[in-house]
Parts: C-alpha cells; structure tokens; sequence
C-alpha cells in the first residue's frame, strides 16, 4: 500500500502546485461546455477521499464535514471560496494522505460499508477505497488539466 501513498502524494503536488500558480478569476471560470471548475475539482478529490477512504469505514473524517457536503458527488461550484477556505484546502491535500497513511498503517480501518461506485467498481474494504480514490483523482487531475489548457488558451484570445 506504500506505493498508492506514494501515487498520491505525487498527483497532489500536481494539483497543489496548479492551486498555486492559476490566477484566481481562472481558477473559478467554469468554461463553456463543463460544469465545474478548477477549484471545485481540487476541493471535489479531498472531499471524495474523506468519503471513500472514512465514512465508508464508519470514523469520523478528518476534515470538517461542510467542506466534504460542499464538495462531494452531485455538488457544483457555487460562490468562489474565501482566502481561509484556499489555505485550508491546500493544507488539506497533503495532509489528509498523510493522515490516511498513519491512521492505515495504525491499523484503525476495521470495517467497511460496501459500495459501488458510478463507475461500477464493487469497493468491499479500505483497501479496494484506497487504489479507488487513486484512480478517481486521476480522472479529476485529466479533467484539471483540460480546464487549465481552454482557459489559458481563452485568456491568450
């Protein structure tokens, strides 16, 4: 499992570093075509993580749950978050693997509510969650950078 940690951290970065350098009136355009926007996808893949990885697990998150209500499946962008709300999100992307990381490794992931996803992958236990949560961070990640390339491409208009 050390791998799918070490994955995660690596697409994080990824998304952080595109949280940091993305101007903010780019940040929150949703462009022609899509539904969401940048940010809502950064907040969307540390919400889904809490969902997938704790509350399937029956434990209480580790982030307050507004940002997991505001962010998860079905939710849509709606008013540009607060400076607080960016840091915390941003803080969040790192620690909340390596929360996960130390709580996995503490052995506190006992049980397990199954699921299955929109994709039609059977989650049965943490560990299915975890290789899960990779693979829909990097569907998020693709749809990220599709943003990114249009908007830099209208702003160049």
């Amino acid at each position: 499992m050390e791998k799918i940690f070490d994955i995660t951290i690596q697409n994080r970065k990824i998304l952080y570093k595109i949280l940091k350098r993305t101007p903010p009136n780019l940040l929150f355009e949703i462009p022609e075509g899509y539904r969401n926007n940048i940010w809502w996808n950064i907040a969307h893949v540390v919400a889904t993580q809490q969902i997938l990885i704790y509350k399937f697990s029956n434990l209480t998150p580790r982030i307050d749950d507004s940002l997991i209500q505001k962010f998860r499946k079905g939710t849509l962008p709606n008013l540009p978050p607060t400076d607080e709300e960016l840091d915390h999100i941003g803080g969040f992307l790192f620690s909340t693997v390596e929360w996960t990381q130390q709580d996995y490794e503490n052995g506190i992931f006992k049980e397990y509510n199954e699921y299955t996803t929109s994709t039609k992958v059977v989650l049965s236990n943490v560990e299915d969650a975890l290789k899960f949560n990779l693979f829909h961070e990097g569907l998020h990640l693709g749809v990220i950078l599709s943003l990114d390339k249009i908007l830099l491409k209208e702003k160049a208009s």
